[in-house]
């Protein structure tokens, strides 16, 4: 299933695909509301991919570069600037990852935890494929 959500303004767009395995699932208003849902989520949060694995190598390597440089500016001792960037990573993962978003209608879920959700209520495997993201000028 394929679906949009305009927001107010018609200055920002996105389209979302998500994938199952059972055209009658399809139908379910379970799931078409969790697809309208992903696709406000994308629009309220402007995730940059669907998964870590999804991130290229660049953006990852820049990032903990950043976060590497910003602790050793500390003093901090090697081993422990480590742990601290490698915190200050999965931070980063969790604003720039859809699946590891907090779901903006119940911050204390994830995105992930509430595919998990629905496809253990639906009985079928369920995949959020991509997205595409669109603004026009500043909101």
């Amino acid at each position: 299933m394929i679906d949009c959500y305009i927001h107010p303004g018609s200055k920002l767009g996105v389209l979302v695909e998500i994938g199952c395995q059972s055209n009658g699932v399809m139908q379910r208003s379970e799931f078409t509301n969790f697809v309208h849902d992903i696709a406000m989520q994308i629009a309220a949060s402007n995730p940059l991919v669907v998964q870590r694995k999804d991130l290229a190598p660049e953006i990852v390597e820049r990032e903990m570069n950043i976060y590497k440089s910003q602790v050793m500016e500390q003093k901090k001792p090697e081993h422990i600037a480590e742990k601290i960037a490698q915190g200050k990573m999965e931070k980063f993962y969790q604003e720039v990852c859809l699946l590891e978003q907090s779901f903006i209608k119940d911050p204390n879920i994830t995105i992930q935890a509430l595919l998990n959700e629905l496809i253990a209520k639906l009985g079928s495997d369920i995949a959020i494929k991509r997205f595409a993201r669109f603004q026009l000028g500043a909101l």
